[in-house]
């Protein structure tokens, strides 16, 4: 049987020499080539993603990898089992050499949401080790994540696939919703922070693909909270593809998810 916490542990150190050897915008920029998951594949994309698709060569073992830059690929036989990766959530970020963008790997035994039994979410600016396993609850950096999470109340609301444009038309009908407004730049890590009480709740206001949310939605899930594909539900039938249905909103409770989504225009 994988060890996926060594095996995503790594992921994480080849990454981290990929950084090293690319340390400036002027290296990680430039575009590579048109990625499947419909956004450009840029030198750190893609040199992040080369790492990981040779660890998975490395395990010899049947399953099918899901991957923002080169789609899908099945290795050996394929079967049920999935990988779901995201190299670089939060590229911009990383491009530009803001501390806040993470690699998101998900493990499933099956094609769904449902199906995702192993969420890993690693923080390259703070070094944070997200982790969740269904039904084995979510941990931060190896202890079990037991901060308070987020109530009926949402004070601080983090918005991810942000141009002004966007916001500017999603904030009218989120006032009275939320207090404050959050703009970190990486959806895994945004709902982590959510899973860890940080932000009370997070909303993606253009359609989100399973590469993004695919880890961190267990943590969201372990904890007990409530995430939704509310265009296109529901949220554990989704499919673990390259696919963008629907915006994703996630917080306390379903109430709450459905007021932030009721106020987007």
């Amino acid at each position: 049987m994988t060890d996926w916490l060594a095996f995503c542990r790594a992921c994480v150190a080849g990454l981290e020499e990929v950084l090293a050897v690319l340390p400036t915008r002027a290296e990680r920029e430039p575009v590579l080539r048109l990625g499947k998951g419909g956004d450009d594949t840029t030198a750190i994309d893609g040199a992040a993603e080369d790492v990981v698709v040779g660890l998975l060569e490395e395990l010899d073992t049947d399953l099918t990898l899901v991957s923002e830059e080169l789609g899908v690929r099945i290795f050996g036989r394929g079967g049920d089992l999935r990988v779901v990766v995201d190299p670089i959530d939060g590229s911009v970020n990383a491009k530009r050499g803001i501390p806040f963008f993470a690699l998101s790997l998900a493990v499933a035994e099956g094609p769904t949401m449902d199906d995702v039994v192993y969420g890993f979410v690693h923080d390259f600016g703070t070094g944070e080790e997200w982790v969740a396993e269904r039904g084995a609850g979510a941990f931060l950096s190896g202890e079990p994540l037991t901060a308070p999470v987020p109530t009926e109340t949402i004070e601080i609301l983090s918005l991810e696939a942000t141009t002004t444009d966007a916001i500017a038309a999603a904030i009218p009908g989120l006032l009275g919703v939320a207090h404050r407004v959050r703009v970190m730049g990486s959806l895994a890590l945004s709902l982590c922070h959510l899973a860890a009480g940080r932000v009370d709740a997070v909303c993606c206001l253009k359609p989100a693909r399973s590469i993004d949310i695919a880890a961190a939605q267990l943590l969201v899930r372990e904890r007990g909270l409530a995430i939704e594909l509310f265009e296109d539900p529901p949220f554990g039938a989704a499919p673990l593809d390259l696919g963008q249905r629907s915006r994703v909103v996630a917080a306390a409770s379903d109430e709450l998810c459905a007021a932030v989504a009721a106020g987007l225009p």
